[in-house]
């Protein structure tokens, strides 16, 4: 075997291999002489089938398999030899092309080929003790405890009929027909029968529920709305529609005490021992969030402290699973139009991918060095709630995970960063910050750095 490397650029490696003919011929005959002594082929006593018949039935099949093997072979002495950490498996270049192949199925020429590697920045890790980050941190209060649980009832809260003439106020459910017109001219998406809407719930357009105040059943009514500049569909975006609109029923919200009776409906067996579960519910929401917001500022300080270069391999894996998100987001009915080019669009979220990509490579670095790892039993728990997910189906999505290892893959990566993140947090220097409710939960956006 003959090696020679062509390329090293950064963190591309380039080898040009050349399989002699001659070496391959031999393989092929200690093949071929150990099948004939166990073939059994019509018109021959076992094991006396002339090689030279068996290498025209059966020698390109061999031949194969003998260059798979060969190549793999010589691609794990490469790796070994130069000591290479790849970061996706190799790729391989036949020059000579169909010909040439034919020739060496043949074991009539050598086989010559280019193998690339990509491979894996070494990383430098120093000192984390003198990053500094703070921890928001804000009390739960009684109010919000009071306005959880007001959360809670409204979403199972039950509703009543009302009685004729009545009419329709803020928080009552109303079922109506509509159909809307955009300059006398229908619009798809304008029509809805038999739907439903609680009065103040900010469901429908702006202004559209407040014009159903006062309504009541059988009352037919003009709804005159204007769509939101930053609607979803670019076409009724800040246009204004008129909606012909049929009341058909009007129920009013049942009152619901707060008392015992309401933390026995929840399990409880008084209001407290309810109110004390909430709270606590509230406070890992709220200790969730100051985690987050930590994980943020110590990836921001670590993406500022170490500036290496990625794979362009994992770094285009990454940006085509975050482009697919977004192509897909930004065809749901909510989506915000986007103002910015198709060009600037790729070039942020490129930036996103590598920042990602650099971060995820450099946590890995530190969880090897520290000797982090996923227990069993965190990744069982991890599989446990994704096949919660999907009621009814749990046993095939444990299966399809337990035999997909690359599928298990997707749990434990996000146990192990979350493993990384609390030894980095126990090692830099943390300074508690009291801040107030709306900036812990205050969304941060992934920052889009300079492509």
């Amino acid at each position: 075997m003959q090696v020679t490397q062509t390329l090293t650029e950064g963190l591309k490696q380039e080898f040009k291999v050349v399989l002699a003919s001659a070496d391959l011929a031999a393989r092929l005959d200690s093949k071929l002489e150990e099948f004939r002594s166990k073939a059994h082929l019509k018109g021959f006593r076992p094991g006396k089938a002339p090689v030279s018949h068996l290498r025209k039935i059966y020698g390109r099949e061999i031949m194969s398999e003998i260059v798979e093997t060969a190549v793999n072979d010589a691609n794990r002495k490469i790796i070994e030899d130069n000591n290479l950490r790849l970061a996706t498996q190799p790729k391989l270049d036949f020059p000579g092309g169909q010909d040439e192949v034919e020739k060496v199925l043949s074991a009539a020429g050598d086989l010559a080929y280019v193998v690339s590697f990509e491979t894996l920045p070494k990383i430098e890790l120093g000192a984390f003790d003198d990053i500094a980050i703070e921890r928001p941190l804000s009390d739960v209060t009684d109010e919000d405890v009071d306005k959880a649980i007001h959360d809670l009832v409204e979403r199972v809260r039950d509703y009543e009929p009302t009685e004729e003439g009545y009419k329709a106020a803020t928080g009552d459910r109303v079922t109506i027909d509509f159909a809307g017109k955009i300059d006398g001219e229908p619009f798809e998406g304008g029509t809805g029968e038999d739907l439903t809407v609680v009065l103040g719930s900010n469901t429908f357009i702006p202004g559209f529920e407040d014009q159903l105040t006062g309504a009541v059943v059988g009352e037919q009514r003009v709804v005159t709305a204007r769509f939101p500049e930053a609607y979803s569909v670019k076409g009724l975006a800040g246009r204004e529609a008129v909606f012909d609109t049929t009341v058909k029923a009007i129920e009013k919200p049942k009152p619901v005490e707060i008392d015992d009776e309401l933390g026995k409906k929840w399990g409880f067996d008084t209001l407290e021992a309810f109110k004390t579960a909430v709270r606590a519910n509230v406070e890992a929401d709220f200790d969730k969030a100051s985690r987050d917001k930590v994980k943020r500022a110590l990836l921001d300080a670590l993406d500022e402290r170490y500036k290496f270069e990625v794979p362009e391999s994992l770094t285009s894996m990454e940006f085509d699973g975050i482009w697919r998100e977004f192509e897909a987001e930004r065809k749901t009915p909510d989506a915000v139009p986007e103002t910015k080019g198709e060009d600037e669009l790729r070039a942020e979220y490129r930036a996103i991918a590598e920042r990602r990509v650099r971060l995820g490579l450099l946590l890995a670095e530190i969880g090897q060095s520290a000797g982090v790892t996923v227990e069993d039993k965190d990744l069982t728990q991890a599989l446990i709630e994704r096949a919660r997910q999907f009621p009814g189906q749990e046993k095939a999505v444990w299966d399809y995970y337990r035999n997909n290892e690359q599928a298990l893959s997707t749990l434990r990566a996000p146990i192990y960063e979350e493993r990384v993140v609390q030894h980095l947090s126990g090692i830099v220097r943390m300074a508690d910050k009291k801040v107030s409710k709306e900036e812990l939960f205050a969304d941060d956006e992934e920052p889009k750095p300079a492509a």
